[in-house]
């Protein structure tokens, strides 16, 4: 059964109080980060606190529409001379000093690009990254991903985002593997930017994640075909190409920008068209 989707122009905040209460199980979403990103419509340059209380009231509508084992995975990022935000947002949302919003059940941390040495001593380089000109500051290749919670207590599908086993061996020989050739990923996800030839054409918003992403979350959240998501900031439609790639219930998805929600219907058609080709 295709996926049911829901592109709907305008504020999230107002728009999510026409949500019913408790029926989506997956919210994924990465809201503008008030480092004065350059979007088409939204004005990414607010006051700290003013922000903070924005997204506490935003949340707060996220936490009514949400069932009681659902996951709110809410990926912040940071610049390297304004590095607290993440933090700081996080703590708003899970304070212990009042009633908190959320409890913070995981952080993952998502690495856009890395360098291992192998066993031989040969050092590979993957993924994309934005270079940074300074002499204070390193290059910026992660962001994070917080994984909230209501109760702190959902279960999740730990191996539905996992790896094979290096040594196969391993799979008799440990007892918590039960016979399977898929161990837990851990908290370190490694998903490289798709690449792109043309910004304006292939990636036309400052800053979305990879659609990789979003299907990490929905795997490891384990609710499969049932899931109903929800990403409040739509942007272009990365959840939205996430959720129809996965086959899931439904998905809906906000936006104050109508060329956005144009991009996402554009994404849309190209995944069915490519679908079609292949059938």
């Amino acid at each position: 059964m295709p996926t049911a989707i829901h592109l709907i122009h305008g504020d999230c905040l107002e728009k999510m109080k026409n949500m019913p209460a408790g029926e989506t199980n997956l919210v994924v979403t990465s809201p503008p980060y008030n480092l004065g990103i350059n979007y088409n419509t939204y004005q990414d340059t607010s006051d700290r606190s003013a922000f903070i209380t924005w997204c506490l009231e935003w949340a707060t509508e996220v936490k009514r529409v949400m069932s009681e084992d659902a996951s709110f995975f809410l990926n912040v990022g940071a610049a390297p001379s304004n590095p607290l935000l993440p933090h700081q947002l996080l703590l708003a949302l899970t304070d212990t000093g009042k009633t908190p919003l959320f409890t913070l059940q995981n952080t993952f941390h998502w690495v856009k690009s890395i360098s291992v040495q192998t066993r031989t001593g040969e050092t590979v380089s993957a993924g994309h990254f934005k270079p940074i000109n300074s002499k204070r500051y390193v290059n910026d290749c992660h962001e994070y991903v917080f994984h909230l919670t209501k109760s702190g207590t959902v279960p999740l599908d730990r191996r539905g985002a996992g790896v094979p086993y290096v040594y196969k061996s391993n799979i008799a020989r440990w007892g918590h593997t039960e016979g399977k050739d898929k161990r837990c990923r851990g908290n370190t996800w490694f998903i490289p930017y798709d690449t792109i030839m043309s910004r304006s054409k292939d990636r036309p918003h400052p800053a979305t994640f990879p659609v990789g992403l979003v299907e990490q979350c929905i795997r490891i959240h384990g609710q499969g075909e049932a899931t109903n998501l929800l990403d409040p900031f739509n942007g272009i439609g990365t959840s939205a190409v996430a959720a129809y790639r996965s086959g899931i219930s439904s998905y809906t998805g906000f936006d104050i920008d109508e060329d956005y929600l144009a991009v996402t219907h554009e994404r849309l058609r190209a995944e069915e068209e490519e679908e079609t080709e292949l059938f």
